[in-house]
């Protein structure tokens, strides 16, 4: 590891528990302009955990105290009952496709995210993931408390660990075997990331509004590498909140994700194209292994502040 990450581990790595919550309020009041925060849910089909972490932010973080200013769940296309689940536990439901319907949508959760900065207005930007199991509002205001009390910081991921069924630490196989690797090689002062992949990050807008989103599972990674780039390592941290239960995906949906990850890290090495941009895999079928191809992404936003609407928008 570079000496230059073994120092910033010690200067950017911290606990939720190092910031307490009146810290964090008393902070934010004290802070120029009084940052706002707008945490992000992404949801598809996520009826049976969404409404639990809806409930535990507005209890916690909205009610109890006010951390939270706006709560909004972006749906892309839920067939059961996200919508009604997430409005019901109160949080504000839009639509993916309702978001700047003039650039027709495509499926993908770095979509979702791009088109959630023109339907929130927090200068901290926060995402949780709509799947989580056993919630805490740690999750939120764990990575949101650096951005009050540290102005030079910028972008602040989650860390945790992540059981595999029984197994502790087992989680986040794609993450081990695909996006760790990459930067480790090709970008060696992001090695200090615990969870590089993980969907829990707060950001501050006037960073996010800068930034490309590749379309699909690449957009993590991509925003990451492409804030080292845009701020420095100095201007990026990690959070420790504690454990994370999700639902796993299969080996095959896991290779689907890798290709995506795969293809994010190629563009931003060559700013090329992808020789071959899908990935054929195989179930085996009545009459031996079947062949199945999918489609890599290869599509990515451009900056938001690069948007006619975003700009009227901010303007107004």
């Amino acid at each position: 590891m570079l000496e230059e990450v073994e120092r910033w581990l010690t200067r950017r790595s911290w606990s939720a528990a190092d910031r307490p919550l009146d810290r964090l309020l008393d902070a934010r009041n004290e802070a120029h302009g009084r940052p706002t925060v707008s945490v992000v849910l992404p949801a598809l089909n996520e009826a049976e955990t969404v409404g639990e972490i809806v409930t535990t932010i507005r209890r916690e973080l909205m009610e109890k105290v006010r951390l939270v200013d706006e709560l909004v769940v972006i749906d892309s296309g839920s067939t059961d009952a996200t919508t009604a689940v997430a409005r019901r536990a109160g949080a504000r439901v839009v639509h993916r496709d309702a978001i700047l319907p003039r650039v027709p949508a495509v499926p993908g959760k770095g979509e979702v995210l791009w088109r959630s900065l023109l339907v929130t207005g927090g200068d901290i930007v926060c995402f949780i993931d709509a799947d989580l199991k056993d919630f805490s509002a740690d999750f939120v205001s764990g990575i949101v408390g650096p951005l009050l009390t540290e102005p030079s910081v910028q972008f602040v991921k989650a860390m945790y660990d992540r059981p595999f069924g029984d197994t502790t630490g087992q989680g986040g196989r794609v993450t081990e075997m695909v996006a760790r690797p990459l930067l480790n090689l090709h970008w060696p002062q992001l090695a200090g990331f615990v969870q590089p992949l993980g969907g829990e990050y707060a950001v501050r807008r006037s960073l996010l509004e800068r930034l490309p989103f590749p379309v699909g599972y690449g957009v993590e990674l991509g925003l990451l590498v492409d804030a080292l780039h845009t701020v420095g390592l100095d201007a990026l941290a990690q959070v420790d909140v504690g454990v994370r239960k999700h639902r796993h995906q299969d080996g095959q949906a896991l290779g689907r994700m890798a290709a995506a990850i795969y293809r994010t890290a190629q563009l931003r090495l060559s700013r090329g194209h992808l020789v071959r941009p899908s990935l054929t895999q195989f179930e085996r079928g009545e009459h031996g292994f079947v062949p199945h191809t999918y489609p890599v992404d290869t599509e990515e936003r451009p900056p938001m502040r690069e948007i006619e609407e975003y700009i009227s928008r901010r303007a107004a």
